[in-house]
């Protein structure tokens, strides 16, 4: 967005950023329904994995200050390739395969101009709603416990 407050049109590496960060927050169920709904299914070779793994959290002190190890989190990853020679690839927070197979699936129909727009409209417009409707849910529920102080000022002695 600039100065004005338009929208300037994301550049393709910022739409795929997009359509990663969207599969990856994607529940299996939903990657299951599109496949369902592909009238075609891709021919898929798995290139690695899908395979479960351990990556370091690291966090800042303060949001900006000295780095420091959080903790470990367990992600599963996917790479695969297309008969057409696009390859997808994926990676997801926990332990569930399939769900990391199905979105590096969808990746590589997302960067193919003849299936771009069924994964837009089947799988990511769709999960983007889902994820605003919940944030705006979690936004209305922490509004209602809010609690506002404010110090009363008696007077200049």
């Amino acid at each position: 967005m600039d100065l004005a407050g338009n929208h300037k049109p994301l550049t393709e590496p910022e739409k795929r950023r997009r359509c990663i960060e969207l599969l990856a927050q994607t529940s299996c169920d939903e990657l299951k329904t599109a496949w369902d709904g592909l009238s075609e299914k891709p021919t898929v070779k798995p290139v690695r994995g899908p395979e479960t793994g351990l990556v370091m959290v690291r966090g800042r002190i303060g949001g900006g200050g000295s780095p420091f190890n959080l903790g470990e989190a367990t992600v599963t990853r996917a790479t695969i390739l297309l008969a057409s020679g696009t390859a997808g690839h994926a990676q997801a927070l926990g332990t569930d395969k399939e769900k990391a197979r199905l979105s590096a699936i969808f990746d590589a129909l997302w960067q193919e101009a003849e299936t771009r727009v069924f994964v837009e409209t089947a799988l990511l417009s769709p999960t983007e709603s889902r994820i605003a409707t919940d944030d705006r849910q979690k936004a209305e529920e922490t509004a209602a416990t809010r609690v506002d102080f404010f110090t009363m000022v008696r007077g200049d002695d």
